[in-house]
């Protein structure tokens, strides 16, 4: 297969290890382990977890009159159950057998809301609870179930019968048991590590032992400590991973507390270094960093956790865990990708954006990354991934990485990075109060021979940043004398900034919020292109980028600048 060559070894060995998880859970999920699931039904629930997911009592009127907008989809149900609808979008169907959205109903608090949502239960049940099969058995769709059923327990048993009162805590109890069974089995990352905390959510909110409790108590935290690195950034490197996740852990912590459970040392040292990186990868305008997965950022939902943040305390300017830096000065942000990619078996949603950086002047932002569109068509999905989605350089209009692209191996897989950077060296820089890097990498070593290598530092009050861009050879010595290489340096602009010259023929970028920057370069006159932001709150919009095309073999390096012309003060 194409797609697979040069990279064969990484790739087959991937797609081997799922085919081998996949038939586990088949086999655990056939009548052979059905027995396994079946057991005594609990008599109630100790407890409701809290749920800090941003709540909006006009989707619950909504759902009553049969509109059912998830995951950017609406479907009408015209009277039908919506578990009986065949909808060709696995996004809105994961949504909809997740339940997360009885928080809507919950929000509501009427009679009426709290009928509808046993309604839907109770379809649920008829639909997929005497069948453990499809979509609406997902281990990761389980895992939101269980949480959601848990949290909102409350609205859904309120003014119940009897018959549904215990036909709903016996498929709780189903679920749980079979979410016990599978979470060893499910692909790694943030998926596997959330069934472990459904399983800690349902050992605490439901009658169970003080072994089963232990149990769930040392499989999350085992999780846990691998998937939550030292600076707080998850093991896939996407920045939204870390705000679902604490829209999970932190209720989790609560409910500890609420039943007067001792809280385990690693959820505790978890939380403690996952909200100082969550003010990490935020702007200033309340979105976080467009990478390795991150589209749309709802503000309130980031406010929601942090408000959980006791410390309140100033973000970490150097995460060497997970990958990036982060420049603070006179109203400027910048946050940079400087780390390889994360594990093959976790990065079914990261990007090729090694070096790529993004700025922020106040609450505007001007330099970011492409992002991408979290509900759209997945055809999008390549483009953003790129490294030509990004504000960094490309070689050849190649990425620094390469992905799975076979629609066979899609199915097993995903769409899996195989091949990328090896070694991405990165060095801080602290001097006179100035803030920056130099970080290279290796992604075009195997290919052209080349080493990219930036250097970003920004002034002491926040009104420049200098830029120098390096392509080396092997060796660490400059391009000269090589066959010639096309580079492509892009600055991708957001939205809501406008580009033009001013007399001097420097590049203007003004905020349509107010703020200008001007861009600089020495030896090449740069360009202005089309480009296409996919982070778009609406969906995809049409943007511009600066782009500066030359040969490093004619080039050895080249600097520019970005200069405050009006805007944030400096402090």
């Amino acid at each position: 297969m194409r797609e697979a060559r040069g990279y064969a070894p990484r790739l087959w060995a991937l797609v081997g290890h799922a085919l081998y998880r996949r038939a586990r859970r088949r086999l655990r999920a056939g009548p052979a382990y059905r027995w396994r699931y079946a057991g005594r039904t609990p008599e109630r629930i100790l407890v409701a977890p809290p749920d800090l997911r941003l709540a909006d009592p006009q989707t619950a009127a909504d759902i009553y009159h049969g509109h059912f907008p998830f995951a950017g989809h609406v479907v009408e149900a015209s009277g039908q159950s919506p578990f009986q609808i065949e909808v060709d979008n696995p996004a809105w169907l994961e949504s909809l057998n997740s339940f997360r959205w009885l928080r809507h109903m919950r929000e509501a608090g009427t009679d009426l809301a709290a009928a509808n949502a046993r309604a839907l239960v109770a379809e649920w049940i008829a639909a997929h609870g005497s069948r453990i099969s499809g979509l609406a058995w997902d281990p990761a769709v389980t895992s939101r179930r269980v949480i959601a059923w848990l949290q909102h327990s409350a609205i859904v048993l309120h003014g119940a019968e009897y018959p549904f009162y215990r036909s709903f805590l016996r498929l709780l109890a189903v679920q749980i048991r079979y979410l016990r069974v599978m979470a060893p089995e499910m692909p790694d990352g943030e998926e596997r590590l959330r069934a472990r905390i459904a399983l800690a959510f349902a050992a605490l909110s439901l009658p169970a032992s003080a072994a089963a409790l232990r149990s769930a108590v040392r499989h999350l935290s085992d999780e846990l400590e691998r998937q939550i690195l030292p600076d707080g950034g998850h093991i896939s490197r996407n920045p939204a991973a870390i705000l679902e996740l604490l829209a999970d852990l932190l209720p989790l912590r609560q409910t500890f507390a609420n039943q007067a459970e001792a809280l385990p040392p690693a959820l505790m040292g978890a939380i403690d270094r996952m909200l100082p990186a969550l003010r990490f990868f935020r702007h200033q305008d309340g979105t976080l960093a467009h990478f390795n997965g991150v589209g749309v950022t709802i503000h309130n939902r980031i406010a929601a956790v942090l408000r959980h943040d006791d410390t309140i305390g100033q973000p970490l300017m150097h995460a060497p865990h997970s990958g990036y830096e982060r420049m603070v000065a006179g109203g400027t942000t910048i946050i940079a990708d400087t780390g390889p990619p994360p594990p093959p078996e976790v990065s079914r949603n990261a990007q090729a954006g090694c070096l790529s950086f993004e700025m922020s002047s106040g609450r505007q932002l001007f330099i970011v990354n492409a992002g991408v569109d979290s509900f759209g068509a997945r055809d999008f999905r390549p483009l953003a991934r790129a490294t030509a989605a990004h504000s960094t350089a490309t070689i050849n209009d190649a990425s620094s990485c390469r992905f799975n692209l076979s629609p066979r191996l899609e199915r097993v897989v995903g769409t899996a990075m195989v091949e990328g950077p090896r070694r991405v060296e990165c060095e801080r820089i602290e001097h006179d109060g100035h803030q920056g890097f130099v970080a290279r990498h290796d992604g075009y070593l195997s290919r052209f021979g080349l080493i990219h290598e930036r250097q970003l530092v920004l002034s002491d009050d926040g009104g420049t940043l200098d830029g120098n861009d390096r392509f080396l050879i092997a060796d660490g010595r400059p391009t000269s004398g090589r066959a010639a290489d096309f580079i492509a340096l892009r600055f991708h602009l957001h939205p809501d900034t406008r580009l033009h010259r001013d007399e001097a023929g420097h590049l203007v970028i003004e905020s349509t919020r107010g703020g200008e920057w001007a861009f600089s370069c020495s030896g090449v006159d740069p360009e202005v292109e089309d480009s296409i932001f996919f982070a778009g709150l609406a969906g995809p919009q049409r943007s511009r980028q600066i782009l500066l095309n030359f040969r490093a073999s004619e080039i050895r390096e080249i600097a520019w600048r970005l200069a405050r012309i009006r805007g944030v003060p400096p402090s």
